[in-house]
């Protein structure tokens, strides 16, 4: 991962955290379920930009390994037809950040 990528993912994962701590207190404080739903959903959108920024940064390193230094493809192993995101549907699905957006149908 690339140091400016990295950067940031642990700005917006810090801002995630952030609003997190704040949901906490207000479910200690009582808050409405209304406005605690809110600021979930919230979360759930900031989740899915990290998400969003770390697999397109896996997919476009994948990319530039596969090309040798004149910008043509390498030939080294069997073909690929599409390269592998940095972080894994499955994975996420794991944490539970799998089914984010399936209203949208973003992710399945």
């Amino acid at each position: 991962m690339d140091i400016q990528t990295k950067a940031k993912a642990l700005g917006r994962l810090r801002r995630i955290e952030g609003q997190v701590q704040g949901i906490q207190r207000m479910v200690e404080e009582d808050k409405s379920c209304v406005d605690i739903l809110l600021q979930l959903t919230a979360v759930q959108g900031a989740v899915e930009q990290v998400q969003k920024l770390l697999s397109e940064n896996g997919v476009w390193e994948r990319y530039q390994s596969e090309r040798g230094q004149s910008g043509a493809l390498v030939k080294a192993g069997p073909k690929r037809t599409a390269p592998k995101p940095a972080c894994s549907m499955s994975a996420a699905n794991a944490l539970g950040f799998g089914k984010l957006a399936t209203d949208a149908g973003r992710y399945e």
